[in-house]
């Protein structure tokens, strides 16, 4: 990667004595599952400890809200952890570190029960056929899974209800202060970045602010517009991940983004995302022919991972020389609009009536595998900074994300990084107020960011996608280069500037290692490199110390 990307520490100059002081133990950015559960338990033992959770937007802006399919957990009578364990490794492509996939598995029924304390409204139902658990709870099935143990709310609105459960724990804890719209720009360290000391924020009325913390958690969520087809809210811009790269802290595994097999293909209109339940209840897909092509691919069919059917959709598209293939639920019949209500109204409102007419799907852009390395309490490899959900990489998803295993990590790993980071304010270190970012004039001639941003995200799209090649990974680093140069190098003073900055330091990041990591696993498709290989059975550590990412092995045991 350019050296700008590695020398750049700050997004903006600053010192750090001028601005106004805000000061808390646990500074907890992000106000999706990962974050609002981690400022639960850092306050769970009710010690007096004073918690900020800052939120870029407001709770429908995280990527929590919006999520359809649900938590997996094991609660079923005939199903057992090792079988989620086992379903985990197989949609992981070797590269899931066992102790992270069975400590977040074994402790996903404890966390389930307290949700249901908590008043989480999972659907209930009376039929056995659907997976009926000794708590009453339904349990559905998606793709890579062996057993029924997907926990849904309303249908297919399982994110927004687990953001109100969570918000309406948030809003009767007097420990936690809640900051909407507040844009953290970066992380502070000491200036021999050892240790993470809080953050330097943005607010719409107050402008620019400096919050210390004790413990800092990052809990952003993911960077899905890095890509133009993406299931993302706009807010999922990467800041947290780039922040942490600036700060010291070693991200893994960044050659994996997973991208969804079904969103709603309507051109000129957003992404839709047509949920993985939707299959686990019978849908096919069928190309423009009306062929059913899954069976033809995998045994598994439309329950493959997610990996799996998203390149045999490009593949069927490149085939039959169309746009989109389609998911065809007309033989569910009236049982489809009363399983996914949210999903049928979005159908409806662009005049498609699932019951008549096949469903217009396309791959998009949905969930981070990669991240800032975490070990299992959340803690990163800088001292001071935990981390969890969609902006880390803990071991869990391997090459590829198992289905809604993502909300669960979210709860386990948000609660263990919340304590954890509760441990560390027993003994804070003094912060010191003389930081100072110091940042020269760029003297180069200004890009217009809508246009930086609209070709970063389309040249991602073709060319870092789920399909990729050498020579156009190549082409594209020296487009992120040439852009990087005109933008990074400038000073901004709004959302737009340091979004865009935060994207190209993530798109960076991502070709590079997908550029080195010459082997096809997972989501990661090298068509140059069509097989998987010993070489690159690792996780790759990327950091600003070192041009070439560090390797280290798979955790087996």
């Amino acid at each position: 990667m350019e050296n700008i990307f590695r020398k750049r520490r700050y997004l903006i100059p600053f010192r750090a004595v001028l601005l106004p002081q805000i000061f808390t133990d646990v500074l907890v950015i992000g106000g999706g599952v990962a974050g609002m559960r981690a400022a639960l338990a850092a306050d769970q033992h009710g010690e007096g400890v004073d918690i900020i959770l800052t939120t870029k937007g407001t709770l429908k802006d995280s990527s929590t809200y919006y999520a359809q399919g649900g938590v997996a957990a094991v609660l079923a009578e005939d199903d057992t952890f090792d079988n989620h364990i086992a379903d985990t490794h197989t949609a992981g492509a070797g590269l899931c570190d066992a102790p992270a996939v069975r400590t977040i598995i074994e402790n996903a029924p404890e966390h389930i029960d307290q949700l249901i304390k908590w008043g989480m409204p999972f659907d209930i139902l009376s039929s056995n056929s659907d997976g009926k658990t000794d708590q009453n709870v339904a349990l559905g099935i998606e793709g890579g899974h062996s057993h029924r143990r997907i926990l849904h709310a309303d249908g297919d609105g399982t994110g927004k209800a687990l953001a109100h459960t969570l918000h309406n724990q948030i809003l009767e804890n007097d420990s936690i202060r809640t900051f909407d719209n507040c844009f953290v720009l970066d992380l502070i360290t000491d200036p021999d970045q050892q240790q993470c000391l809080g953050a330097i924020t943005h607010h719409p009325r107050f402008g620019l602010q400096v919050i210390w913390a004790a413990s800092t958690i990052v809990a952003s969520g993911g960077c899905g517009q890095v890509y133009r087809e993406t299931t993302n809210p706009a807010a999922a811009t990467g800041d947290g991940i780039a922040a942490a790269y600036r700060a010291g802290a070693q991200l893994m595994d960044m050659p994996f983004m997973q991208f969804h097999p079904t969103t709603l293909y309507i051109a000129g209109a957003a992404r839709s995302l047509i949920s993985e339940a939707v299959r686990g209840e019978g849908a096919y897909l069928i190309d423009k022919n009306g062929h059913r092509f899954m069976p033809d691919i995998d045994p598994r069919a439309e329950l493959a991972p997610r990996d799996i059917v998203s390149r045999a959709i490009i593949d069927q598209m490149a085939k039959t020389h169309h746009t989109h293939v389609y998911l065809d639920v007309r033989h569910l019949g009236d049982r489809f609009a009363t399983r996914f209500p949210g999903i049928d109204r979005v159908l409806k409102s662009f005049g498609i009536s699932a019951t008549e007419n096949p469903i217009p799907v396309h791959p998009s852009a949905h969930y981070m595998i990669g991240g800032i390395k975490t070990d299992l309490h959340g803690r990163t490899t800088l001292q001071g900074l935990y981390a969890a959900g969609e902006a880390t990489c803990t071991g869990l998803h391997g090459a590829n994300r198992l289905a809604s295993n993502s909300l669960l990590e979210g709860l386990v790993m948000g609660a263990r990084a919340g304590e954890a980071a509760l441990e560390s304010t027993l003994n804070p270190t003094r912060p010191s107020l003389k930081i100072v970012s110091d940042i020269r004039i760029s003297d180069r001639a200004p890009l217009d960011l809508d246009d930086v941003r609209s070709s970063l995200r389309s040249t991602m799209w073709r060319n870092v996608a789920i399909q990729r090649t050498g020579p156009d990974l190549r082409e594209v680093l020296n487009n992120i280069n040439f852009w990087a140069h005109y933008t990074l190098d400038k000073i901004f003073d709004d959302r737009t500037g340091w979004e865009t900055q935060n994207l190209l330091t993530l798109s960076a990041l991502i070709t590079q290692a997908a550029l080195w990591r010459e082997e096809s696993r997972g989501t990661h498709h090298r068509t140059d490199f069509s097989q998987s290989t010993k070489q690159f059975h690792c996780h790759d550590l990327w950091s600003t110390d070192n041009d070439d990412p560090i390797t280290s092995p798979i955790q087996t045991t």
